[in-house]
């Protein structure tokens, strides 16, 4: 102990210069202080050498990340996919500009709604979720892109595929899933499901197919009369481009110079049934014939954006309707009694997640351009698997509507009326 006490002190002299002749533990501890005291670098220089991070303000949520927000670079521009074109000179532009603020709400948007409808998925297959019901999952770019590309006052109706678009349009996780599972805190209260979702400007889903398309004429009817400057966005599917109402739409939108943008959202498979093997013409953009049309990148929430944009000032300015169709890929099948695996490969399915990935897309184009760090991303997963698993405790804990509810709201401003029940007997007042 005596001989590794006197080699550490003959060191300590070396260094210092002084006579540092420990011969306890204690005198070399001192000696091994002073050390340090010699070494080390007075206070104020220490404090110039050192960033020390500032205090998070009482109740504020701590951001882990290496970087500081001055750190990021605000806004970048990004080079996007061409659209073609039928019957206009001029499209949308090739360059879309991204601020850092909107990269991170189309991220956590476009991520919410993956993450919810996992869970739908999850709870169908434990039963709690019933009847029919039609997952977006792969599609997120196109309700993503054109809610950023029109104004909240504008109106939306879309087919039986709505989880995405009710959630863009103002719902919350947690009333999408209590109605998916007929609970009394569903959007519809429990009396919809799936594919009849309302909220202010937005008509729903709709389950005829195609039946949505005269309607969202209608509505755009109502915006030319009463000269209020909005527009509706009237979707539909690849399955429901060759009903014969889509075509008396788009002739009665044309005559009238209607202020709609009809769009086709072109997944690929109409059910089981492949494009190529329904549809004579592919090319939907130019089904409206005497109508402007354009086919966009509908896996790229810039490019959709970007397009909606072009499109809604299309419409604002008077020249009646204009069609897009947005190329895109569901990832679960048409509906979930469909496994999705037997009209298409597993392997065509990975490739399009790998290589075209909307979420991935717009999270690579973040990094790689310094917008944002990837524990900023990881936060954000965090918190909203928080959030829909919250949302999923509410959806089988919340108590179903009670009977004599089930006939209310049958008109939107009638008196009490009384309908009838299950049998001749039974009478059920309907309250609006």
């Amino acid at each position: 102990m005596k001989s590794m006490l006197t080699i550490i002190s003959n060191a300590l002299c070396r260094i210092t210069g002084r006579n540092a002749g420990a011969q306890t533990v204690s005198e070399l501890l001192i000696d091994l202080s002073e050390y340090v005291n010699l070494t080390s670098l007075p206070a104020p220089a220490m404090a110039t050498t050192q960033r020390q991070p500032p205090k998070p303000p009482p109740g504020a949520r701590i951001v882990v990340s290496s970087r500081s927000f001055a750190d990021f670079t605000p806004t970048a521009s990004f080079d996007i996919k061409k659209c073609e074109l039928h019957r206009l000179e001029e499209g949308p532009p090739v360059k879309a500009e991204l601020t850092r603020e909107q990269g991170l709400q189309y991220y956590r948007t476009m991520q919410t709604v993956r993450r919810m409808e996992l869970k739908a998925d999850q709870l169908y297959k434990q039963k709690i979720i019933r009847g029919f019901c039609h997952l977006y999952d792969g599609q997120e770019a196109c309700a993503m892109g054109i809610e950023a590309g029109i104004n909240p006052s504008d109106h939306l109706i879309t087919a039986y595929r709505a989880h995405g678009y009710t959630y863009t349009r103002g719902v919350s996780v947690k009333e999408i899933l209590a109605e998916l599972t007929g609970r009394k805190g569903g959007v519809a209260k429990g009396k919809g499901g799936s594919m009849h979702m309302y909220a202010p400007h937005f008509y729903g889903g709709n389950g005829i197919v195609g039946a949505q398309v005269p309607l969202g004429a209608g509505i755009a009817l109502a915006c030319q009369y009463q000269g209020n400057n909005q527009l509706c966005v009237t979707l539909y599917g690849d399955g429901a481009a060759n009903q014969g109402q889509i075509f008396e739409s788009f002739n009665m939108a044309a005559l009238w110079k209607l202020p709609c943008i009809f769009i086709c959202e072109n997944n690929k498979y109409g059910m089981g049934t492949s494009v190529e093997r329904s549809s004579a013409s592919t090319e939907y953009f130019r089904r409206g014939d005497f109508i402007p049309g354009i086919r966009v990148d509908g896996m790229d929430v810039l490019c959709v954006r970007e397009a909606t944009k072009f499109a809604a000032d299309h419409c604002r300015a008077g020249k009646g309707p204009i069609l897009m169709e947005l190329e895109t890929y569901r990832y679960h099948g048409h509906s979930m009694s469909d496994p999705g695996v037997s009209y298409r490969t597993r392997e065509e399915i990975q490739e399009v997640r790998s290589k075209s990935d909307p979420i991935s897309l717009l999270k690579e184009r973040m990094l790689g351009n310094n917008m944002a760090a990837a524990e900023e991303f990881k936060e954000i997963d965090v918190a909203i698997r928080k959030e829909v698993e919250e949302a999923a405790q509410f959806a089988t804990s919340d108590p179903e509507p009670p009977l004599e509810e089930l006939c209310n709201h049958i008109f939107y401003n009638e008196p009490p009326m009384e309908v009838r029940g299950t049998n001749p007997w039974s009478k059920l007042k309907s309250i609006s």
